[in-house]
Order: C-alpha cells, then structure tokens, then sequence
C-alpha cells in the first residue's frame, strides 16, 4: 500500500512540476482521498493531505518565490500585496494553534490543526495564486463536478443493489441508507448538498452566457453537469439525509427570492404549492413538522447533545473550549447514556415503566458520545474556544457580505454569468450554515479544504473587481 502511495506522489509531483494548475483540478477531483490513509513514520496522513503539500511546495519554490520580493526591499518602498482577508485568516491560525494548549499539544490535536486549518488554508493560497487569471477558475468547477460524479454513483449503486456498504449497521435492510465511499450517510449530504448549489449556479451562468444554448465548444460537458447535479440530488435521498435535504430547499427558495421579479414569484407559487400538497397529505406533513421541532429521534439526541455541550461549556470551559479533539473525553463527565423515547405513545408511561422491564427495554434509546456537538457554532467553540468560534462566524458574515455586493455590482455591469456564480457562492455558504445548524459541515478534511476553495473563490472575484466600496472586507 505504501509503495502505492509513494509511486502516486512522485507522479503527482512530475505533474505539478510541469502543470501545477492541473494538478490541483486532481486534487479538488479527490478532495475524498483524505479516507485513503497512511503513515509516514509516527506521524498519520492522508492522500489528500500529500497532495496539498506537494501543490504548496511547488509553488512555493517554483512560482511564488517569495525571498525574491525580500531581496527587493527597500524601506517604506516595499509593499507585497495583501490577500484577501488576510488579517482574519492570521487571527484563525493563530487561535485554531492555541487550541492544542487545551488538548496539552497531543498528536492528535495536532493533526487536526494540520488537517483542518493549516492545509485547507495553504489549498486557499494555491486557488488564490494559480486560478486568478480571466474566468479560469471555471475550470475548478468542472473538477469539482468529477468529483460529485464519483460520490453520487456509487451512492446510487448502494441503493438500487442494496451492496457495497461497509458500515453493518447501514447496511441492515431495516436501517439502509447509503453511504457512498463514506463510513455513515451524513457525509454524503454535507459533501454533495453544498456541491449541488454550486454547480446549479455554474450550470445556469454557462447557458446565461451562451444566451440558454448549448455550445459547441462545451461538447459533452453540459449534460455531464447536468447529470452530476441530477446524480447527486438523488445520492442526498438515498442517504436520507434530512438535514441537507432541507437546506437545499430553504437555500434554493433564498435564491429564486434574491435572484430577479421572475424567480421570486416562482418562489411563492413553489411555497404556496408545497403547503397545498401538505394541507393534503398529513403524512409528509406530520413528517417534516416532527423534524422541524426535533421532535424525531435524531432532533431529540441533538437536544441532548447541546444540552449536554453546554453544561461542559458552562462548567470553567466557556473561554478555552475543550481543545482541539478532545470533545469526546471531556464531554463524558456531562454524558446523559440515553432516554426513555416515543413515550407519549402511553398512557401513564412512567408508572406502567417502572413495573415493566419490557417496556424499560422497548422504548430506552441509548445515545453515544459523537466527536461534535453537531452545531455549527458549538462545534467551533468546543474546538477552538469562544473567540474561534466568533471569528469563523465573522469570516462567514463578511464573506455572505462580500458576494451581496458583488452580485449587486455584476447585475449593475450585466455581467449576468459572473452575478450567478457569485449567488452560487453565496448559496454554498448559506447551505453550509444552514445545514451545519444540525451536523458538523467544517470539521472533516474535504470539507475544510471545499470552505476554503470557497473563501478563496471569493477572494479572486474580490481582488478582480476591487473598489472602494469593497475595501472594508479586507479583513
């Protein structure tokens, strides 16, 4: 396995050596690589990881030079320029490194610094740097359309042969649900969900650019796009991924709300048909009112989670957090084991409880200490402390700000390919949160890595189209 590995590095190497931009299409193509694991001596990585690290250090000694600009100082007469938010994403490698003195510098923290933080952020200067020239950053969503392509079909050949998944308990008829190349079906929608609207934007500003006709020049591209999209909205129902499902709908609504007079009236029939269909049919209804409240199995251990999140939090941990992966363990002083649920299915249920093993038995949902607390905000508390947390939630709030404005500022141009691919980016982010208010949609190495191709996405239509209305987002 390792002679594998070693031989697929120095290939990717000579590629990067000769055409570091398609080596990093490869990359965000495999951004799922990171499962393929291995060591390096003591310390663990992954193939995705490698493969930033060979990119970075390509650049870095063959194009981005940067002693050079150093030989060329000259006082007050030297100004290297600035990246876009620069300042914050210093203040978030600085914090996200303090974060191990919670964890007391142990391995583990440190890798998830590397992992997490370090590297997705090295992956945002590459993408700053190597795709900031005219619309070459389109190129990044077809390799990012690969990469749907792959995840989604081999979700789909979960379900329709019901094979192929690892994971026992998923693989259980009773409880199948696909999981793609993932060890749990969640992944799929927090990989896939923010992936669909994104694409669905670059899907739509092609044929805006092209005047709604497909090009010759594009070939076979378009329906490839095409399927991806379709392919992975059906990968997210077979995963049965709820919470990715209904960021989809709430973001996709956002956006026919903010896009033009056309779509914002397709929005309110979209709504007004909806709640028709579901005046109609009680079960759907009673379905999606249940999981509104987190009142489904899945909302009531959520509500443990944070309950019990808080507590630790409360108790002498509000400032520091519990330290870069060390939420499991310090979390299990707080842990509540389970809960007696569906219990208003019976009449006197705690008395008819404490006379019946059986029932004890039927209606106890034992509950397991996950690795995060399955809130977007707690998830970053808890692992980079209070000001982690509220220097993402800014770097989030600028970001949503900066494509507003753009995208006010390419409808004011007619620019209307760039404006829908700024609302793409602004959709993307907004399913991130949206989504991440139930599930963890940072904290996983594909997924830190996409957020940063996102900053830095918005970072090259940033500095492409600079103005003085633009300026404060610098930071």
């Amino acid at each position: 396995m390792n002679l594998i590995i070693a031989i697929f590095a120095l290939l990717f190497l000579i590629l990067a050596l000769k055409r570091l931009d398609w080596a990093i299409l490869l990359l965000l193509a495999a951004l799922p690589t990171y499962l393929v694991r291995f060591q390096i001596g003591p310390l663990p990585s992954t193939l995705l990881e490698i493969m930033i690290l060979i990119a970075f250090a390509v650049w870095f000694f063959k194009i981005g030079r940067p002693w050079e600009d150093l030989k060329n100082w000259k006082g007050k007469d030297f100004r290297r320029p600035n990246y876009p938010f620069h300042w914050l994403i210093i203040l978030i490698l600085i914090i996200t490194y303090l974060a191990i003195i919670p964890a007391h510098f142990k391995n583990d923290a440190l890798g998830i610094f590397k992992a997490y933080f370090f590297e997705p952020i090295l992956l945002f200067i590459l993408i700053i740097n190597t795709f900031k020239d005219g619309r070459s950053y389109a190129k990044i969503f077809w390799a990012l359309s690969i990469s749907a392509f792959f995840i989604a079909a081999w979700a789909i050949i979960q379900k329709v042969s019901g094979q192929f998944v690892a994971n026992p308990f998923w693989a259980n008829p009773q409880n199948f649900r696909a999981v793609s190349f993932y060890g749990y079906p969640n992944a799929v929608g927090l990989y896939l969900g923010p992936l669909v609207v994104l694409l669905s934007a670059f899907f739509f500003s092609l044929l805006k650019d092209r005047g709604f006709k497909l090009h010759k020049s594009l070939g076979l591209k378009m329906p490839f796009l095409a399927l991806s999209i379709l392919m992975s909205l059906a990968a997210i129902w077979f995963a049965r991924s709820d919470g990715a499902l209904a960021a989809l709908a709430i973001t996709a609504f956002i956006l026919l709300l903010v896009y033009g007079r056309r779509t914002r009236y397709l929005a309110f029939g979209l709504v007004i048909f909806a709640s028709l269909a579901l005046a109609f049919l009680p079960g759907p209804r009673d379905y999606i009112w249940e999981k509104a409240r987190l009142e489904s199995l899945s909302g009531r251990i959520r509500q443990l989670q944070w309950k019990e999140t808080y507590e630790m939090l409360s108790d002498g941990r509000l400032i520091m957090g519990a330290g870069l992966n060390q939420y499991p363990s310090v979390l299990k002083p707080y842990h509540q084991d389970g809960f007696f649920f569906n219990r208003d299915h019976l009449d006197n249920f705690d008395q008819r409880l404490r006379v019946s093993a059986e029932l004890r038995n039927k209606y106890w949902q034992p509950v397991e200490i996950y690795q995060y607390p399955h809130n977007i905000f707690l998830n970053f508390w808890t692992e980079t402390g209070l000001l982690g947390a509220l220097v993402f939630s800014w770097l989030i709030i600028k970001l949503l700000i900066l494509s507003v404005i753009l995208a006010i500022r390419f409808k004011k141009q007619e620019s209307a390919a760039e404006r829908l691919v700024v609302l793409g980016l602004f959709g993307t982010l907004l399913m991130i949160v949206l989504h991440g208010l139930v599930d963890v949609p940072y904290f996983k190495n594909d997924l830190a890595a996409f957020f940063w191709l996102i900053v830095a996405l918005l970072g090259i239509f940033k500095l492409k189209n600079n103005a003085p209305n633009l300026a404060k987002t610098d930071c």
